[in-house]
């Protein structure tokens, strides 16, 4: 079970999406982003898939214990209905259980700039794939010297699910 802490984040990443959206994409398809808490690595028909690892801070709803991770799975699925001039974007951000109570998953809190540099690099991926454009390098969006602790496998949902893309992405 999630917290819901993060609420608010979720729609900072659907105007963060649409701005750069807006910016960045120079053509007249419609784009509808949303979140989906089942998604998986698994391939759905017409979908690209695009994974990758962000800087995220999390706070325990159980006993409040708060961290930091470089290593916070965010999963996306895409699609470009040409005919229909419809995109579809679909996003799930895996969890990390509490080291200290282990109370279950819990949502990453992101910074506006970490969420626009993961959404710069969607942008740029949906750019190659649906639109035949040159990938754009938009950075890595973690800090690999975060907290300076390595990763906890045993602690992280992408992990338990074997949907984590440790310092790299697919797409």
């Amino acid at each position: 079970m999630h917290t819901t802490s993060t609420v608010s984040n979720r729609s900072m990443w659907r105007m963060t999406f649409n701005k750069i959206l807006e910016e960045e994409l120079e053509y007249s398809d419609i784009w509808t982003f949303r979140f989906n808490n089942s998604l998986s690595e698994e391939r759905r028909r017409g979908f690209k898939i695009f994974c990758t690892n962000a800087k995220g801070h999390f706070k325990c709803g159980t006993c409040s214990k708060s961290w930091s991770s470089a290593q916070v799975t965010i999963l996306f699925h895409y699609r470009l209905q040409t005919k229909a001039a419809r995109g579809t974007v679909a996003m799930r951000p895996f969890g990390q259980a509490c080291r200290r109570c282990n109370g279950g998953f819990k949502w990453a809190g992101f910074s506006p700039e970490t969420v626009e540099t993961v959404l710069l690099r969607l942008i740029s991926k949906i750019k190659k794939n649906c639109y035949g454009e040159a990938e754009e390098d938009a950075g890595y969006c973690g800090d690999e010297k975060a907290g300076g602790k390595p990763h906890e496998s045993s602690l992280c949902e992408a992990c338990s699910q074997r949907q984590s893309a440790p310092r790299q992405n697919k797409a």
